[in-house]
Order: structure tokens, then C-alpha cells, then sequence
């Protein structure tokens, strides 16, 4: 009964020692994909743009706020009350308003972003998936990796296929 047991055992380690040198492993440095995949500078370019002229308004309000702060300043002391109160109530309302729509500019462009980065990492796992795949890699690991050797590092792989996409090929 122990020589059963014993050989049994045997053959479990034998067969699970050569059970785990058929296995691949592939590693994705995921920030590294994220900074410097083509689709995010494009992305960061095109976010800029949709945003931009929204952003020139937002400053050009601002400065136009400060100049009236500065004026209240200056002058507040030395304009007619009625004058002066009608100055501080716009200065007040525009503020406001300000406010308003720099907390709206923010969340409009917070939400583009996360929309930009969600396609972006559902392109990151399907070309993942793709390549370990096509290279019967067995397991990716991507997060809280130690160290991973430079054989089993997929990450340029992937940039590649993703400036590939970006290039229209």
C-alpha cells in the first residue's frame, strides 16, 4: 500500500515538474504601453483640440475677472457707493458663473478623457490577447510584477502592432 502511494506520488511530481515547463509566460508593462502608445498622444492631441477653444474663453473670462478685482481694488474706495456696489454685484455674478463653468469645462473633459483611456486599454487587451495568441503564451502578467526578464517582456510587441494600427496598418 505504501509502494502504491509512494509511486503514485512520484508520478504526480514527475508529471507536474514537466506540466510546468510547457507552460509560456508573457509580461505587458502596462504604464509604459499607456505613455507611449501612438493612440495616446493622438488622443491627447485631439482632446486638446475639442477643448481648447472652450479652455481660451475660460482664461480670457478670468482675466477679465482679475481685471475687475484689481479695478474694486483701486478704485473702490473712491467710486460712488450705487457705482460701486453695481461693480462688485457683476463682479460677483460673473465670478459665479465662472466657477459654474470652469466645474462644467472639467467634468466635460474628465469625462472625454476616461472615454479616450477605456478605448485605449480594451485596444491594449485585445492586441494582448492577440499576441498571446499568435505566440501560445500560456500567461500575461501585467500588474505588481517584481521582475520580469526581457524574454518574456511583450510590451514592444505590442507598441508595435498598436503604431501599426495607428499607421493604418
Amino acid at each position: 500500500m505504501i509502494r502504491k502511494v509512494l509511486l503514485i506520488a512520484a508520478l504526480v511530481f514527475m508529471a507536474g515538474s514537466s506540466w510546468a515547463q510547457d507552460y509560456r509566460v508573457g509580461f505587458v508593462n502596462v504604464v509604459r504601453l499607456m505613455e507611449q502608445a501612438p493612440q495616446a498622444e493622438a488622443a491627447s492631441k485631439a482632446l486638446e483640440k475639442e477643448f481648447s477653444p472652450r479652455n481660451d474663453k475660460l482664461a480670457a473670462e478670468r482675466d477679465a475677472l482679475k481685471q475687475m478685482q484689481d479695478r474694486l481694488e483701486r478704485e473702490g474706495e473712491i467710486m460712488v457707493a450705487e457705482k460701486r456696489a453695481e461693480l462688485e454685484r457683476d463682479f460677483r455674478n460673473r465670478t459665479r458663473e465662472f466657477r459654474r463653468a470652469q466645474e462644467l469645462f472639467n467634468e466635460d473633459l474628465n469625462l472625454r478623457r476616461n472615454d479616450e483611456i477605456n478605448k485605449l486599454q480594451r485596444l491594449i487587451h485585445t492586441i494582448i490577447v492577440e499576441i498571446a495568441g499568435e505566440e501560445r503564451i500560456d500567461l500575461v502578467v501585467a500588474d505588481n510584477v517584481v521582475y520580469a526578464s526581457e524574454r518574456i517582456d511583450i510590451t514592444t510587441k505590442i507598441l508595435d502592432r498598436l503604431q501599426r494600427i495607428q499607421n493604418g496598418g
